[in-house]
């Protein structure tokens, strides 16, 4: 796809603002660089582009509404409109990734962390690591802070979390910062005290959803029980803390996360029609990363990218189908694109906005205080390459870390208009790269596009998502504009 700029002429080129183009059926898809968009017939978009589409028509009017035509009121309009969706860049980072323990208690044929056995708690990070990491983390500008735990299972070091938790909310009382927490959590060592303590300090909890029983617990195996029956009890019980709380039900509960592997793609509907048996309001379907245990089992559990793009359209279509039914499913990833398509507001969903989040975004600490620009450079170190640990701590400061060459390149690298194809793609206002992605699969944080794997799914996605909304369904437009809005969860999440 190119650049529309370039086939206007004239007097039209001084018209128009800059935008993108590209073939969507029998229509031209343009869009520019807040996202706005529009669909032209070939007349249409020959008239746009020659400067003679008459000024009374209605594709005229729409063009003008989403500010295509250059004048100044467009432009400081479009303005406002950039600085808006890329407020992040000035934000510094609010995702912590705290890895507590590398032990954990499933073997997962996926698993990206590269797990050590429940005996070996050399592989835990001390309160001292953990407070000093803290400190760390407190050292950002961000305004709003996540700290994230992750393993392995964080609850096989609970005492960390634990001490973690209770520190930061004290640290927070002077710094004023909006402080969440959110545990990753298998749920097989869950107990009452643990989910009393974790209530009790507004902790989001998610944990593995892999479908129905079967394939949960083939991929997420527990030794002498059901990985499955412990997520799904622990599951019900904390939504239940949740009602007794006088909270929302459909807006407070456990987040469910699904990894799909090979034996996923056969059971699409069966895998939705689970979470709305266990009350979800959402699935996240991604893809497998080419990271830890899941690099070596790939040929086993992996699949190409148009395997999965088949499941994923399917899926859905099916929950498109399930909500004009009333059944309320949502999927994360089209959520996320259809946020930056139809409203004013970047989600910031750190894997895809340019540049990406990895290091100005997001920073993940290890067990041993080593820090890295984003848990998938943590993955890669834990394959035995350094390439994006960007310092230690206690040894280095905050701004130590954020000034690491390796934060600055991975930048440069995931700024979509430095990368040949991105920079001229009409999907360009919602996509992103990852760098580590990149470095992993083709051997260097800048990636080859035409033959990237990513690129395809999330290309595909969207021109998926475009062409639905072509269609002009009215019910399945309501569908999409309801999957863009997000409620305020503060009420209970945050510390401040």
């Amino acid at each position: 796809m190119a650049l529309g700029l370039e086939v206007a002429k004239g007097k039209a080129l001084k018209e128009l603002q800059p935008f993108r183009y590209g073939q969507l059926n029998d229509k031209v898809l343009v869009t520019n660089e807040v996202g706005e968009f529009a669909l032209l017939t070939s007349a249409e978009f020959a008239a746009f582009v020659d400067g003679v589409l008459p000024t009374d028509s209605d594709k005229y009017a729409e063009l003008a509404k989403k500010h295509f035509f250059r004048n100044e009121e467009t432009t400081n309009a479009l303005a406002r409109s950039y600085a808006r969706k890329n407020a992040f860049l000035f934000h510094g980072p609010y995702l912590h990734i705290m890895i507590v323990t590398l032990r954990c208690n499933e073997v997962c044929v996926y698993c990206h962390a590269s797990r050590r056995d429940m005996a070996e708690t050399s592989f835990d990070m001390t309160p001292e690591i953990a407070a000093s990491v803290v400190d760390t983390i407190f050292a950002s500008p961000s305004e709003s802070i996540t700290i994230e735990f992750q393993g392995g299972e964080p609850l096989a070091n609970w005492e960390t979390v634990r001490f973690v938790i209770d520190y930061a909310v004290e640290k927070n009382r002077t710094a004023g910062k909006r402080l969440e927490f959110s545990l990753v959590t298998n749920m097989a060592l869950m107990d009452d005290d643990k989910l009393a303590h974790l209530m009790a300090n507004n902790v989001q909890l998610c944990t593995s959803v892999d479908g129905p029983k079967a394939i949960h617990d083939a991929n997420r195996r527990l030794f002498n029980r059901s990985s499955y029956d412990e997520a799904v009890q622990w599951l019900r019980k904390a939504d239940q803390c949740y009602i007794e709380k006088g909270l929302d039900p459909d807006l407070y509960h456990v987040e469910a996360l699904l990894t799909v592997t090979r034996d996923t793609l056969a059971h699409p509907r069966g895998v939705i029609d689970e979470y709305v048996r266990l009350g979800r309001k959402a699935i996240f379907l991604r893809p497998l990363n080419p990271f830890g245990f899941a690099k070596k089992t790939f040929d086993k559990v992996g699949y190409t990218s148009a395997e999965f793009l088949d499941f994923y359209l399917e899926s859905l279509d099916y929950m498109i189908d399930l909500n004009r039914q009333g059944v309320e499913i949502l999927e994360r990833t089209a959520a996320i694109l259809l946020t930056k398509m139809l409203t004013p507001f970047d989600p910031n969903y750190l894997d895809l906005r340019s540049p990406c989040g990895a290091g100005i975004g997001q920073i993940a600490y290890n067990y041993d205080g080593s820090v890295f620009t984003c848990d998938e450079g943590r993955m890669l170190h834990q394959m035995g390459d350094d390439a994006f640990q960007i310092g230690s701590i206690p040894e280095n400061s905050y701004k130590e870390l954020i000034e690491s060459p390796t934060v600055k390149a991975l930048a440069v690298a995931s700024c979509l208009d430095n990368i040949p194809h991105c920079s001229e793609c009409v999907y360009k206002p919602y996509c992103g790269v990852c760098p580590v992605y990149n470095y992993a699969e083709q051997g260097g944080v800048f990636g080859q596009m035409p033959t990237n794997e990513r690129c395809k799914i999330y290309g595909s996605i969207l021109e998926a998502l475009f062409r639905r909304i072509a269609e002009g369904d009215e019910e399945v437009l309501d569908i999409f504009s309801k999957w863009t809005i997000v409620r305020d969860r503060s009420v209970f999440f945050t510390h401040d």
